[in-house]
């Protein structure tokens, strides 16, 4: 086999897309069956949209919304709003990497679902990897992609420092019906240790996504009681909790989210999305990372199976690609985050930048690329 994937989110089938039309033998290995909610703020950055064209992907299929319009909010609820200057798209996991699996599928790609890769080893003098899947089944590959998420029990087999320190994020995500809000608006509500996201999906469908700490959770004992004593103090997050239609009676929740910085290489592992490195939800262009990482991993993958590279160049040229794209939108995001979550320092930053939009702009330019 030329290449094993572990991981079916955004970044492991385009990449799984993108080398099987390219002629290699592809399995992907996903722990879930599709369909399934992730925890994300489902927007996309347009930035994507020639890629997933030249993998033949169309998108109008899912009716996604068109989204054009940014807002920001203090926790005491003064606004800011700017136009998305090269736009964007909001599409739920849900349907967008069934739709992604079925087009790999038709390609020819091996998709194992509901199947979880326990061990990753790789065999210098044979020059292939080894992944064992639970279950005891081995899979050996010349190249394998590492697209697992944010974290993973391999992370730990890899003995990745971050692994081992904690965290103190989670996130939480609902689908709403909020009719009270523009389809082509993307909006982020600040409030005490956290941010809320909100825009639409396909359909009539809006994604409400938070990110905060489980010390507020602990404070306040639940998800609701919190939701209701320390969100609803920013106005408009609390028209949302008390007008809009929660489509699901619990919400997705996901713990240990880490910012720290990774590595996008570990053991001949090549890591790409999340696994590789985390953007803040505040900047908001994760999936589109994903994405363009794939593209990435995939043409030095298959210079590689080509005879092209040879393994040091092509684990040398991935991280310098990597560290090129992404790196600074990584810095950038850290830098701004610390600017929210404090009310005080929201309410100062906000005020700011309300009277400076072009900083706005830049700082959306640094944590967003341009098409590829």
């Amino acid at each position: 086999m030329d290449v094993v994937i572990i991981g079916g989110g955004l970044g492991g089938l385009c990449a799984a897309l993108d080398l099987r039309q390219r002629g290699h033998a592809v399995t992907l290995v996903e722990r879930q069956r599709y369909p399934f909610h992730r925890v994300c703020g489902e927007y996309i950055s347009n930035e994507v949209l020639p890629y997933l064209r030249r993998l033949g992907i169309d998108l109008s299929q899912l009716a996604p919304a068109q989204l054009t319009r940014f807002q920001l909010s203090s926790p005491a609820g003064r606004l800011l709003s700017i136009p998305l200057d090269l736009g964007g798209f909001g599409i739920s996991r849900y349907q967008l990497d069934a739709f992604l699996c079925e087009a790999a599928e038709a390609a020819g790609v091996t998709v194992l679902q509901q199947t979880t890769a326990m061990a990753v080893e790789y065999e210098e003098a044979a020059g292939r990897h080894t992944v064992t899947l639970a279950g005891g089944q081995v899979l050996t590959a010349r190249v394998v992609l590492g697209a697992y998420g944010k974290r993973s029990s391999l992370d730990r087999q890899l003995q990745r420092p971050f692994f081992s320190q904690r965290s103190p994020y989670l996130g939480v995500k609902y689908h709403l019906h909020y009719p009270s809000m523009p389809r082509n608006l993307i909006a982020l509500h600040n409030f005490a240790d956290g941010y809320a996201g909100i825009s639409a999906v396909e359909q009539d469908r809006y994604c409400f996504c938070y990110l905060t700490t489980r010390r507020n959770l602990k404070a306040h004992g639940s998800i609701p009681h919190m939701e209701a004593e320390v969100l609803a103090r920013n106005p408009h997050l609390r028209h949302i909790l008390e007008h809009a239609e929660f489509l699901y009676p619990q919400p997705e929740v996901i713990n240990e989210i880490s910012f720290a910085p990774k590595t996008c290489v570990e053991n001949h592992v090549l890591l790409l999305g999340d696994a590789a490195g985390l953007i803040t939800p505040l900047c908001g262009n994760g999936m589109a990372m994903a994405i363009h990482g794939a593209q990435l991993a995939a043409a030095r993958t298959d210079a590689f199976l080509r005879g092209g590279l040879p393994r040091p160049a092509l684990e040398a040229a991935y991280h310098h690609d990597w560290q090129q794209h992404f790196g600074p939108r990584l810095r950038v995001g850290r830098a701004v985050q610390r600017l929210f979550g404090q009310p005080l320092l929201s309410e100062a930053a906000v005020a700011g930048l309300r009277l400076w939009p072009a900083a706005v702009r830049a700082l959306m330019r640094r944590t967003h690329g341009q098409e590829f």
